[in-house]
């Protein structure tokens, strides 16, 4: 893909420049196909606006203004460079991309035992093509999903893991996207499609950085299949510049009695979008959304959950707490949609927000769509400011108000991040919230 990608309504220019990348992309004829489809699917649905009620409270338009080029190479990055992105005590399979392009010398797949895979998505066309033609761009939303289609249509590389019947992932599986400083903003659309199969277990991870990058948009897609009775933890950790776009699709398909938990850290960026939309398909699934934001500055950090029961007896929780600072403006919008042959559905959502500053602002939505008449569903938000009483209690037991402010905001975070099961990407995770609190190096010296 090269060219400009600006015009009305931000769209002419990805058209164009469509013709471009489909012409040397290459691929199988039903890849070609795909992405034609998807292309023309974009057109018809055009850029989103706050008219559309699922973008209501993000303005899209600085993001539809700014001109952006393909990505090229991967930069020069070294082992060096990937090296703060390390799980501590733990050894994990790394995948490296680096503007949009997996790079070998950067990655250690690490082979496991029990036939697990874990390679680019590029090279998966040449290599284990039946399994994605089987479910690559099998199950997006393609009646409302903008960013998801556009991917589609672009999609060219990302991470690919295949993890056989009953397998065990002893190494977590770690995807690394970072974006090098360039000339002139860039966009990438990272594609991952993720495959657990009957009662199989592993644990994913995606992060998001910059690898010198300031200004550039990250368009990125995840397809998650679960089959009946797996096992999947996956983490999705957004550390972007703070000038970067990020609009994130995780999209997942259960099986019968599978168990899935998504994480989200999201702490970079100039404007992102959080999408998650699993499909809880066979009966018994469980599905968990956890996740942390907290931006700060002028930050838009927009997150937007779509659970779906659409089989009998099965158990949706969703978890989101935002700590918002200075200007920063963030959104929860949670939708859980009961259809009609879900009986004994048992769904809950939860968003907690922390303003810290008279100027930061949030906008929670949750709702119900019930089709079943035999449910369990709850769901609540709240948006206030640190308990004045917690405070003094910390402080008359001769803890100073800086330090009682940061281990109150750390352990409104804790209540997420107690959730991620695997102790060393936890400990990472919890070493980056820590850094993003204000005074946070307090916490570290009382470590």
């Amino acid at each position: 893909m090269s060219g400009k990608l600006k015009g009305k309504g931000g769209l002419e220019g990805y058209l164009e420049a469509f013709k471009r990348f489909q012409n040397g992309a290459g691929g199988p004829s039903w890849l070609r196909d795909v992405r034609q489809a998807a292309i023309q699917r974009s057109a018809e649905l055009g850029f989103p606006t706050v008219r559309d009620e699922h973008w209501k409270f993000t303005n899209l338009a600085p993001l539809a203004k700014k001109t952006f080029r393909a990505a090229s190479g991967g930069g020069k990055i070294t082992l060096d460079d990937v090296a703060p992105f390390v799980f501590r005590g733990q050894e994990s399979a790394r995948l490296v991309f680096v503007n949009g392009r997996y790079v070998e010398e950067l990655s250690d797949p690490c082979a496991q035992p029990g036939g697990v895979i874990a390679c680019s998505l590029a090279q998966s066309l040449g290599t284990h093509k039946e399994l994605v033609e089987q479910h690559l761009a099998k199950h997006l939303d393609y009646e409302r999903d903008f960013f998801a289609v556009l991917n589609t249509a672009f999609m060219a590389d990302g991470g690919f893991v295949y993890v056989p019947a009953r397998a065990l992932v002893q190494r977590p599986i770690h995807l690394v996207f970072g974006t090098t400083k360039t000339s002139s903003p860039v966009v990438t659309h990272p594609r991952n499609l993720i495959m657990v199969g009957e009662a199989a277990e592993a644990a994913i991870v995606e992060e998001y950085v910059s690898l010198g990058g300031d200004e550039y948009f990250t368009n990125a897609v995840s397809e998650l299949v679960v089959d009946e009775g797996a096992v999947l933890e996956h983490y999705r950790v957004e550390r972007e510049s703070e000038r970067a776009y990020n609009i994130g699709t995780v999209r997942v398909q259960q099986g019968r009695g599978s168990n899935v938990t998504c994480h989200g850290v999201f702490l970079g960026g100039a404007l992102v979008r959080n999408n998650m939309h699993p499909v809880l398909a066979g009966e018994g699934a469980e599905c968990v959304l956890n996740g942390v934001f907290m931006p700060r500055g002028r930050q838009h950090i927009d997150n937007f959950m779509w659970v779906e029961h659409a089989s009998p007896h099965c158990g949706s929780r969703q978890y989101y707490n935002g700590i918002l600072d200075d200007k920063a403006s963030g959104v929860f919008s949670g939708r859980i949609i009961v259809h009609k042959d879900a009986q004994k559905t048992d769904a809950k959502q939860t968003n907690r927000n922390l303003l810290l500053s008279d100027e930061a602002q949030m906008d929670s939505k949750p709702q119900l769509e019930i089709y079943a008449d035999d449910v369990k569903c709850t769901h609540g938000a709240t948006i206030g400011q640190l308990d004045d009483e917690a405070i003094f209690y910390l402080r008359s037991r001769g803890i100073a108000a800086e330090t009682a402010r940061t281990l109150l905001l750390f352990g409104f975070a804790a209540e997420n991040l107690e959730r991620m099961r695997e102790e060393p990407i936890r400990r990472y995770v919890e070493d980056l919230v820590t850094g993003r609190l204000p005074r946070g190096e307090i916490l570290k010296k009382l470590s």
